[in-house]
């Protein structure tokens, strides 16, 4: 039989054995750690493209509002979309005749 080529040194069969073996304690305190924590969940959050058909009249509408803000128009409808999924802003649905539909910041 032949023998296993090992791609490890020594060094670094040793860090491995005592990973497996050994307890190990942060010396993060809380600060740091919560930190840490809030950059892996950002760089988890990764973007996903998608496509909508909107009417012309709408498009343009956003486009003027997002140059309002100072802010391309994909982020200004990303940001809309956010602020919606995040409860900061809702759509209302009509409770009486005629009343037409509307979308409020809370």
């Amino acid at each position: 039989m032949k023998k296993k080529t090992s791609y490890v040194d020594k060094d670094e069969q040793e860090l491995a054995e005592s990973l497996e073996t050994e307890n190990w304690i942060s010396d993060l305190d809380a600060k740091e750690k919560n930190q840490y924590e809030k950059t892996a969940l950002y760089s988890l959050n990764t973007q996903k493209q998608i496509n909508i058909t909107m009417s012309e009249r709408d498009l343009m509408k956003i486009r003027a509002k997002a140059v309002e803000e100072g802010i391309p128009y994909q982020s200004f409808i990303s940001m809309l979309i956010h602020k919606y999924n995040e409860g900061k802003l809702s759509i209302t649905s009509p409770t009486k005749k005629g009343k037409r539909r509307g979308i409020n910041a809370v």
